[in-house]
């Protein structure tokens, strides 16, 4: 990141130190209003907590659905106390519960964990059928130049069949994995939906879900979760390759004092692996 110096009025200074807070911070809301004034996108990832903290049951709500949206309009998460999935679509927060209903998230919902950016793809093809989720993401792979940056996936159209989850609260004291081994499954066969998916690299599992990560929603927002499986036939991908990486950490207690140092890969793996994924 470059080092900008510049002469502004001191009103402006005193009302921007006076906006900036731990999440809105200083360099941020320069940058955001470069970007706007010189219409460069910036094709930022921004991220809230980490996924070690989720691991270690720290679930809280830490931003509302309006801050997220402020930092993006595509992305995905969860909610407070994990009380389901999150799918960030077009502007819109969806959430999808442990039930298998599917909402736009309240003013008040908030989230311990979400990752969003504004989508502006630079690739947009269609890309041919695939039998499987493991099928899916080679082809995605054809399009990634590089290991060792993030990239932003929307996948539209038909799926023959698909296969998704979502958490529910794992009771008091409980950890992701918890909520892992009792979540919902769903299968659904024969309907058009978006997968809104994320590729991070290696370097990141010390605290993102390095890989990729995709959540699932239907065309008429009554289906959706993360997804396990899926096959699919020709769908319209858009990717967008992200060099830039925002962490916003929470300012809570219970952030605060856990001890995050363990390695949590195992316990995140567990929680993110279907169980058998339906194949074609």
């Amino acid at each position: 990141m470059a080092v900008l110096k510049c002469n502004i009025p001191s009103s402006l200074l005193a009302a921007l130190t006076k906006t900036a807070s731990g999440v809105e911070g200083v360099s941020h809301i320069v940058t955001v209003a470069l970007s706007q004034y010189l219409n460069q996108p910036i094709h930022t990832l921004f991220q809230v907590s980490t996924s070690g903290s989720l691991v270690a049951g720290i679930y809280s709500g830490a931003v509302s659905p309006g801050i997220i949206l402020q930092h993006g309009d595509f992305g995905l998460g969860t909610f407070e106390n994990l009380d389901g999935e999150m799918v960030v679509l077009d502007g819109h927060i969806y959430q999808v519960t442990g039930d298998g209903k599917v909402s736009e998230a309240s003013e008040d919902a908030a989230a311990p964990f979400a990752v969003v950016t504004r989508f502006d793809p630079k690739l947009d093809i269609e890309i041919p059928p695939a039998g499987s989720l493991a099928a899916l993401t080679i082809q995605c792979d054809k399009h990634r130049s590089s290991n060792n940056i993030f990239y932003a996936f929307r996948l539209d159209g038909r799926f023959h069949r698909v296969q998704t989850r979502a958490v529910s609260p794992p009771g008091e004291n409980g950890r992701l994995i918890d909520a892992a081994k009792s979540q919902a499954e769903f299968e659904f066969a024969g309907m058009g939906g978006t997968l809104v998916g994320l590729w991070s690299p290696g370097f990141s599992s010390a605290f993102s879900i390095p890989g990729y990560h995709f959540h699932f929603i239907s065309d008429d927002r009554q289906h959706g979760g993360h997804l396990l499986g899926c096959s699919t036939e020709s769908l319209r991908l858009r990717m967008e390759a992200l060099t830039d990486f925002r962490l916003a950490l929470p300012e809570n207690e219970a952030f605060l004092k856990a001890d995050l140092s363990k390695n949590s890969a195992d316990e995140l793996e567990y929680a993110e692996e279907p169980r058998q994924e339906i194949k074609r």
